[in-house]
């Protein structure tokens, strides 16, 4: 089959939509909902042939500057044999709602309730030790926004926590695995503790993000 044209994408996605009541069309193949200074969204990432899509849970945090919404936690489905399953476009009608009761069961975070704040932290920490454990690149920014979601959120036990695992997680990561603009250890755990003790500053990051990514319309669970 040919790459799906716009119409189709649109059908495509607001079948998706009726599955997932709690989330909003943001843009073709991509619903998102806001939770607190994050979006959770489930995006129907077009495969290399453009004739079928991944169906993915994930998150964004908008408590940094970035050009576009990331796949932070991302979920691709995935078959009973463990492989990531894409969903033809010419199976949709077919296929999407057993493909959408299986991302329910799979993701990390509720699709149905909307998850808290907490919610959100807790699998961005799980994911960081996880990473560490598997021998795998260090969760960096995902130790980052735990931070600094949990201090825009008001949450300074929770923004505490995440400066602990920082502090916990960077002694063990190899120097061989940090990123190459990497300075040093306590400069990172200092920058991450003072943007952490301005919530007001994080909250106007976030206001700036919803208006660069369009998110006013995107429904606050």
């Amino acid at each position: 089959m040919s790459k799906a044209d716009a119409a189709t994408a649109g059908r495509v996605t607001a079948d998706w939509t009726k599955v997932f009541g709690g989330f909003d069309t943001w843009r073709p193949l991509r619903l998102l909902r806001r939770v607190g200074p994050a979006v959770q969204g489930v995006t129907l990432d077009r495969s290399t042939s453009g004739d079928a899509y991944y169906p993915t849970a994930h998150i964004h945090a908008l408590t940094r500057p970035f050009p576009v919404i990331s796949l932070t936690l991302g979920q691709r489905l995935v078959s009973n044999s463990g492989m990531q399953e894409a969903i033809r476009f010419a199976r949709h009608a077919e296929d999407h709602l057993d493909a959408s009761r299986r991302l329910a069961e799979q993701a990390r975070l509720s699709l149905d309730a909307p998850p808290s704040v907490g919610d959100i932290v807790k699998e961005l920490h799980a994911f960081a030790v996880a990473q560490y454990e598997l021998d795998n690149p260090p969760a960096l920014n995902e130790v980052e926004d735990s931070v600094l979601i949990s201090s825009a959120s008001g949450d300074k036990l929770l923004a505490e926590q995440g400066i602990q695992l920082a502090r916990e997680l960077v002694g063990k990561w190899p120097k061989s695995r940090i990123p190459l603009n990497w300075t040093s250890e306590e400069e990172w755990i200092t920058s991450l503790t003072e943007k952490a003790a301005n919530p007001e500053g994080l909250c106007a990051i976030v206001e700036s993000q919803i208006t660069l990514h369009k998110l006013a319309k995107i429904r606050q669970s």
